[in-house]
Parts: structure tokens; C-alpha cells; sequence
């Protein structure tokens, strides 16, 4: 089992290489296929049809992006050439989101940026890495704006309750799961959390063990599940691990995203890559 068609999303941000040089990393470690997709806000012409002096600023706009997307599809194709990996170019059409979210279904993995407070260029649409995962109907690997993170995969952390969508993100996982050097199943227990008919994790790590993994287990027990994520964050940064893997939780709805508070612990504060399926 593998990846063999991973997608990037490029835009103007300030970490757009770093999550390239991730990308052209995994596809040479899974021999895939990479396409870098390149989406950024456009704003809606509509809008500045009764403001003075809008239609030369929006003019202007559209031309930077122009050449931002040139400068975009240069770099990733003498990137493609110097990794020796294959791969194609997309330019989103109008609405960003929705071409991402379309492209997404045709790949084994997406490699998204987590959005940066700090760094408008992240911005595509409203929630937009939560509404890639939560639509796209494949598994989403989310790179933090901040650190470095020369290995992906190494050292795996699983968040595991027992549910459809931390079952999901297992396997969706399995490629990096049955290479890493260690994985660390977490067991999370919270209301709700199916109750286990043997002792907790004990048949999904024995499911890992079958495909090479080299695993373990530990139990997280809390009441709030906000705290949970803190915790798993903890964890992954005490030991040095380079990946979580975890179900998301929630529902996407128009204009709004309604995520579990793990998840949204997740999008907003994870210091390293998180792959997510729903």
C-alpha cells in the first residue's frame, strides 16, 4: 500500500517552499505523482462595481496574481526537475476553494498549509484547511506555518477512540504507519467514546503490527476534549514525534465549519504535521 498521487496546494505565503520541499520529499519516498495545485484569494469582482476607483485596483490585482502565478509555476517545475519527481501544474479557476476541494478527490494525499494568523497570504476562503478535510473525502496532511520539519513520518502518533473517523485516518495513514521507526497508538478516552469490548487500542495496534508497524500504546483519560488536544500536543513534543494522525471531527455546513474541540485544537495550534481523514 501507497501513495501514488499526491497533490500540493502552492499560493503566495511566506512557508509555501517549506511545504513544497515536504511534498517533493514524500513523492520521492512513495515514488508518486505530484501535482501542485496553485489557488489564492481572488476577490469577487462584483463587489467593487460601486466603489470609486475599485475597477483600476481590482485590474491591478488581478495582474500581480498573474505574475505571482508565473513566478508560482516556475519554481515548482525546476523543483520538480532538481527532486526528480514527476508531477503537473494547475492554476485553480475563480473559486479557489471548490477547485481545490475538486482537484482533491482525484489524490491519494493532500498537503495543505495550516493558516497563519499572522501571514494574509494563507488566507484562500474562510476555514479552508478545515473545508478541505472535511469535503474532499480523502486523507489531508496539515504542515504547520511555524518550525521545520525535515521528517515526516518517522515517529507517528495515532489518536484512536474507537470511531469511524479515527479508523478512517489509520488506514488512510498505513503508507508512512508501516514505515515509521516507531508508532504510538493514544488511546483518548471521552464522553461518548464507543466502549471497548477488549482492553483500549489493543486490536487497532495489532492491525498496525500486521502491516510492519513497529507499534506501542499509551491512554490519554480526560473529560474535556479541548484538553485532549493540549495533551496529545504535549505528548508529540515530548517524545519527538513528527506526525498525528487522528480522525476530524465535525461537519461542514455553508459558510461555517462546525469541528469537535480536538480538531479545532488541531487546525489552530499543532507545531507539527497532522494528517487528518473525516
Amino acid at each position: 500500500m501507497s501513495y501514488k498521487t499526491l497533490l500540493v496546494h502552492l499560493d503566495t505565503s511566506n512557508r509555501v517552499q517549506a511545504r513544497l520541499e515536504i511534498a517533493l520529499r514524500l513523492a520521492r519516498r512513495f515514488d508518486a505523482h505530484l501535482t501542485g495545485l496553485f489557488a489564492t484569494f481572488v476577490p469577487d469582482p462584483r463587489e467593487f462595481r460601486v466603489m470609486a476607483g475599485s475597477a483600476s485596483w481590482f485590474e491591478t490585482h488581478r495582474k500581480l496574481r498573474e505574475e505571482q502565478r508565473g513566478a508560482a509555476e516556475r519554481i515548482f517545475r525546476a523543483e520538480l526537475l532538481r527532486a526528480g519527481v514527476e508531477g503537473d501544474w494547475i492554476a485553480a479557476s475563480q473559486d479557489a476553494e471548490q477547485s481545490v476541494i475538486t482537484h482533491s478527490r482525484y489524490a491519494d494525499l493532500i498537503i495543505v498549509g495550516q493558516s497563519d494568523p499572522d501571514d494574509p497570504e494563507t488566507y484562500v476562503a474562510d476555514r479552508f484547511p478545515e473545508t478541505v478535510v472535511l469535503t474532499s473525502g480523502r486523507p489531508v496532511l496539515v504542515v504547520p506555518y511555524a518550525g521545520r520539519h525535515e521528517a515526516v513520518g518517522s515517529r507517528a502518533l495515532v489518536a484512536w477512540n474507537g470511531s469511524r473517523e479515527a479508523s478512517r485516518a489509520v488506514h488512510d495513514a498505513m503508507p508512512f504507519l508501516a514505515r515509521a521507526e516507531r508508532v504510538t497508538v493514544v488511546r483518548i478516552n471521552t464522553p461518548g467514546s464507543p466502549v471497548p469490548v477488549r482492553a483500549p487500542g489493543t486490536d487497532i495496534t495489532q492491525t498496525l503490527a500486521r502491516h510492519g508497524a513497529n507499534v506501542d500504546i499509551v491512554e490519554i483519560s480526560n473529560d474535556i476534549d479541548e484538553t485532549c488536544g493540549d495533551a496529545l500536543l504535549s505528548l508529540a513534543a515530548d517524545e519527538a514525534y513528527d506526525l498525528v494522525v487522528m480522525g476530524a471531527y465535525g461537519h461542514a455546513r455553508w459558510k461555517e465549519q462546525v469541528v469537535g474541540g480536538v480538531t479545532r485544537t488541531m487546525f489552530d495550534s499543532a507545531t507539527l504535521p497532522v494528517l487528518m481523514s473525516h
